[in-house]
């Protein structure tokens, strides 16, 4: 494992920190490679709120750490289904 927790095996959120300069754009194309991987056995809310507590912390003004809170803002909203999925009545 190549991150420092069991959310982000491929270490990609822990290399984001330690890139300097690094964007928000840069962190936001990151952070969605990072979500594609994560496994799903594991709720993707409880991660970030890790994530957010292991870097965040010490990290407040990291572009990565908004993208993170963005992230867990919106990791508990329901999504709308799409096509007749989401048309169809109870």
């Amino acid at each position: 494992m190549k991150g420092e927790h069991e959310s982000d095996r491929k270490g990609l959120i822990r290399e984001a920190y330690r890139i300097e300069g690094i964007t928000a754009a840069e962190c936001r194309s990151i952070f969605l490679d990072w979500a594609l991987a994560l496994p799903e056995e594991l709720d993707q809310a409880v991660a970030l709120q890790a994530l957010l507590e292991l870097y965040g912390t010490g990290a407040p003004e990291h572009p990565m750490t908004a993208v993170l809170r963005q992230g867990l803002a919106s990791a508990g909203q329901p999504r709308r289904r799409g096509g007749w999925r989401g048309r169809r009545e109870g």
